[in-house]
């Protein structure tokens, strides 16, 4: 009880000191009041003997505002009412001093210099479970607004070096914005239903900010600072990088010193024995220098069960996830949700069951609320993981008959071939080339002559130089070096690797991470603008040009910048350092959780033997399937498939168990099957795709 109320205090301390101190001073005249009207009333002397107590509150009170009014309880100030006028002497003074210009005056400037220690975050937060961000950059603004959807974090600390009063409205504008997006949704669901109906839905399903968030500017370096906000008692820290002022990019790109000394002060903290349990220190890294000072800080500082220190890569994995996209670009739309708190995601728990297919076998037995994806090793403990739409889900215990639905996959499926148009440029070119290296090796095609993968890049000269012109990637087949105002050279080039190609061809346009503020973005938008022109030439000249036949994969750096890149017909809108920001507030509520997001993110290493990890993949489904199945419930097709992908015969290493995730419909219509299972109706066509879970 003292704990809750310790800890409620603290925040309405931080958020309205001077609430607090108001309702200080209301407690004391009342406390006071009360006291003087007791001690009157109950002295029974010469001229108090009938005096009740709220007569003679009424008359303490009089006789501070007017110390005449003391006759009205002592009319005969005698030797027999001396020790009772004296008390009402004594209550005058204090009730009269206490209101004095002078006192008052120094209560006044003792209350103004107490709200603004307040303000400034002088004071102490008492606080435990909740989640602190150190430093601000572009992707915290997204850490916070999608920890509106956490089912277990409800205090976020925010500590920064300047730009508090900034860094609140950016916060409370955002919130208040994603509040109403999401009760619009829900009144938009309900305009179908009748008025009643539709009354009971809203309010049923009304989204409310539970997110209690603590703005606080200071020394992110002072060990004080960190104490005053309770981050020895924190269930997660994030230690955000440093964001890039342009005035010395190689510096950004080759260290970040102060990311590491935030580190050394945030790993002494958490791991000190009087320190919480499984706190979790999620840290950003951006080059090889500082990840690895981090891994000694780890080697030095990580103590089990205690501070768990996370780096996350950032453009390793925005490389991997961009690779990814451009081969199958339906992933943008799946990762939107499966990495986010909002619809169907990922969960983790212990599991007892070490081995994977009994453990999936097992869940598709009993549970049709989830899809059972994998099993592996964390620690000292094996975590299972699951997609659901919430963690309620987990727990369902189903009445599942035996199913008598069957699919026919085909064993021998080859991952079609990709064409790709890279167009700009960004810090994260080398991690994007070697995530199409790792695609290749996984399926086979490293040393192969045969072409799954074509890229041409067309960029400016100078940073096609600093890529060494593409030379090191054997299935980069040419690269074009033109400004980005080189309009007929840039058009020129696409429309002939597009005429030289029969397949679909997937454009990627890349932006600048490095670029100037006012430049953010500038250049995906121009390339924008030059592939929508092609295409509206193509399909000018043939109406029956299949638009679908061209994936255009756009990045961009500033959300702000999002309707303007959807308005040019762009279902693929990568906003890169939106993913950053999802997978840390997953990494920093959820065990084990990173371990199985670098697994989906890798392709296997050049020199496996067998199946070293899962994947999700989208798949065409006229050849992932031998006969495409029939109609069906979800629950009923994830079953049939992994039926149909096991092999008692085969060892663990080459199992490629397969789990269905969802189908991909033309026009990037995308349905995950999350919620209850048998309520999600299938019918499969033969221009439909599928999304699996799978080793290959």
């Amino acid at each position: 009880m003292f704990k809750s109320f310790r800890e409620w205090f603290s925040i309405r301390l931080a958020k309205n000191p001077g609430q607090i101190v108001l309702l200080a001073i209301l407690f004391f005249n009342i406390a006071f009041l009360f006291l003087s009207a007791f001690i009157i009333s109950s002295m029974s002397l010469s001229g108090t003997e009938q005096l009740g107590f709220l007569e003679a509150a009424y008359y303490t009170v009089t006789m501070i505002l007017d110390a005449g009014c003391v006759s009205y309880v002592v009319e005969d100030i005698g030797p027999s009412n001396a020790v009772i006028a004296v008390i009402c002497l004594i209550i005058v003074i204090i009730g009269m001093v206490s209101f004095t210009g002078a006192v008052i005056g120094y209560i006044t400037n003792y209350i103004s210099g107490f709200i603004e220690n307040s303000n400034q975050g002088n004071r102490k937060l008492y606080l435990s479970g909740h989640f602190v961000i150190l430093n601000w950059n572009s992707r915290a603004l997204e850490i916070v607004n999608d920890l509106l959807y956490s089912e277990t974090i409800s205090k976020v600390i925010v500590l920064v070096n300047s730009g508090k009063e900034d860094v609140k409205r950016e916060i409370s504008e955002c919130l208040c914005e994603t509040v109403k997006r999401e009760n619009d949704k829900a009144a938009e669901r309900s305009r179908s239903m009748s008025f009643i109906a539709g009354r009971i839905y809203r309010a049923k399903h009304k989204f409310k900010n539970r997110l209690t968030v603590i703005v606080r500017e200071g020394d992110v370096f002072s060990t004080k600072q960190l104490y005053d906000i309770s981050l020895d008692m924190a269930a997660s820290v994030v230690i955000l990088g440093s964001e890039n002022d342009n005035t010395d990019a190689d510096r950004y790109l080759n260290g970040n010193s102060l990311t590491i000394k935030t580190l050394m002060q945030v790993s002494d903290i958490t791991s000190s024995g009087s320190s919480a349990d499984n706190q979790r220190i999620i840290v950003e890294v951006t080059d090889d220098w500082t990840w690895n000072l981090v891994q000694k800080i780890i080697r030095c500082k990580q103590v089990d069960g205690k501070c768990n220190i996370v780096p996350i890569r950032v453009n390793r994995i925005l490389g991997q996830l961009m690779s990814q996209f451009s081969l199958m670009p339906e992933l943008n739309t799946v990762y939107n949700e499966l990495l986010s708190n909002r619809g169907a995601t990922f969960y983790s728990t212990v599991s007892s069951v070490a081995d994977e297919t009994e453990f999936i076998s097992g869940s598709l037995k009993k549970n049709r609320h989830i899809v059972p994806l994998t099993v592996q090793r964390n620690g000292s403990a094996d975590h299972c993981f699951y997609m659901a739409y919430n963690e309620k889900d987990i727990e369902a215990a189903d009445n599942i008959e035996e199913p008598s639905f069957k699919a026919d996959i085909n064993r021998d499926y080859r991952i079609e071939k990709k064409n790709i148009i890279m167009l700009g440029h960004n810090s994260k070119c080398r991690d994007i080339m070697d995530g199409f290296r790792a695609f290749l090796a996984e399926w086979g095609y490293k040393d192969s002559d045969e072409k799954l993968l074509q890229i041409i890049v067309i960029d400016d000269e100078k940073s096609l130089e600093r890529m060494d012109h593409y030379r090191d990637y054997p299935f980069v087949c040419s690269t074009v070096a033109a400004e980005i105002f080189d309009k007929d050279l840039i058009c020129r080039s696409i429309n002939d690797f597009m005429e030289m190609n029969d397949e679909d061809v997937s454009v990627l346009i890349l932006s600048d991470d490095l670029a100037s503020g006012g430049e953010t973005d500038a250049d995906t938008l121009a390339n924008l603008i030059y592939v929508q022109d092609i295409i509206n030439d193509k399909k000018e000249a043939n109406p029956d040009f299949d638009v679908e036949s061209i994936d255009v994969i756009a990045e961009i750096n500033d959300p702000k910048n999002h309707d303007v890149v959807s308005s040019y017909s762009v279902k693929n809108v990568i906003i890169s350092n939106r993913y950053i920001s999802k997978m840390i507030t997953q990494i920093g509520e959820k065990d084990a959780i990173f371990d199985f997001f670098q697994d989906i993110l890798t392709y296997d290493e050049d020199d496996s033997d067998g199946y070293e990890s899962k994947e999700v993949y989208i798949k065409k489904a006229k050849d992932f399937f031998d006969t495409l199945p029939g109609p069906c419930t979800s629950d009923e097709l994830i079953r049939a498939v992994f039926e149909a992908s096991y092999d008692p015969g085969l060892p663990k290493e080459q199992q490629n168990i397969t789990l269905m995730l969802g189908y991909v419909k033309p026009g990037n219509n995308v349905t995950l099957f999350s919620g209850d299972q048998k309520d999600i109706s299938v019918s499969l066509g033969k221009n439909d795709k599928v999304i699996v879970f799978s080793n290959h």
